[in-house]
């Protein structure tokens, strides 16, 4: 066991909100083709369904039909279930009502072997983040001016 968890790269979480709960699946195909190219391992997923009144339901993978949210009933076996109820009501608080999101919890196995290499020698992460990619393409834009 302390072999796997000395391999474990960063992981991750995002929550994407589809407004008036328009989520059909579509996205599943490139979710399961990072998986199944070892870039990612999805740790958890989940949908959570925010009703007009602010009252929300949590739909695990299971209990939704085989075709209706596309591939990604094919993740599901591997998950590992890492949301607590007070991440839930959490993400629940931030999306808007009328809306449902996914929430994706993934380890980003490509950055394992370095990770551990860092670990192996001593470093230690400090800070990490993400710039969020509305702001790159506005520099772009600008610059291009």
């Amino acid at each position: 066991m302390t072999d796997a968890i000395d391999e474990l790269g960063p992981v991750d979480y995002l929550v994407v909100e589809f407004p008036g709960s328009k989520f059909n699946g579509e996205i599943a195909p490139t979710l399961v083709d990072l998986e199944s190219r070892g870039i990612i391992r999805v740790l958890d997923i989940l949908l959570i369904v925010k009703e007009d009144d602010g009252s929300f339901d949590v739909v695990e993978l299971h209990d939704t039909e085989e075709g209706s949210l596309g591939e990604l009933h094919r993740l599901e076996a591997n998950v590992a279930e890492i949301l607590s109820a007070d991440d839930v009501a959490n993400v629940a608080a931030a999306i808007d009502p009328g809306s449902t999101a996914g929430v994706l919890v993934y380890e980003n196995k490509w950055a394992a072997p370095f990770a551990a290499a860092v670990r192996h020698s001593g470093g230690q992460l400090i800070a990490s983040g993400r710039i969020p990619v509305q702001a790159l393409i506005a520099q772009f834009e600008a610059e291009g001016d």
